[in-house]
């Protein structure tokens, strides 16, 4: 969905969300991080590669893709990921990085079922009919101007 500020605390949030469910799974991100998600979303190519850059330019390189990110932990309110490689090979990544490298190879993002359990969140429904864009993205930002870490529990 997106990289927003949580406030008071002006922490970044990058917020992602199920494609095929009304879950939404919020991962607190260093602001560095924060940047190269927003960066990759909006298009913003920078004069130099930033570190997400390179690294997909290394791994093209060698003769490989990135095919996949999983989220695929949530242990004392620390995330974990995996990027998953065309080989099956599959190297641990803290989840912004992974998520800004997914973003910048067009690979999927997908959440273990029991991360989403235990930390995804759901935004309540307004109505029967799907909500449009610009109302996702203002639920997203209601959201969270009202959300805290303390709401997802440990």
């Amino acid at each position: 969905m997106g990289v927003r500020v949580e406030m008071p605390s002006n922490n970044p949030i990058v917020l992602l969300r199920e494609r095929s469910g009304d879950r939404y799974l919020p991962i607190w991100v260093g602001a560095v991080e924060a940047t190269a998600i927003a960066y990759a979303q909006q298009g913003i190519v920078p004069p130099r590669p930033l570190t997400h850059d390179l690294l997909r330019d290394v791994v093209a390189a060698l003769g490989s893709e990135v095919t996949e990110v999983r989220i695929t932990a949530l242990e004392d309110g620390v995330f974990y990921s995996m990027l998953i490689f065309a080989d099956g090979t599959e190297v641990s990544a803290r989840p912004s990085d992974a998520i800004a490298l997914a973003l910048r190879t067009g690979s999927p993002i997908r959440g273990e079922e029991a991360v989403l359990d235990q930390a995804g969140i759901e935004l309540p429904e307004e109505g029967e009919e799907a909500p449009s864009a610009e109302e996702e993205v203002e639920q997203f930002r209601e959201f969270l101007d009202h959300v805290s870490p303390e709401d997802f529990g440990q």
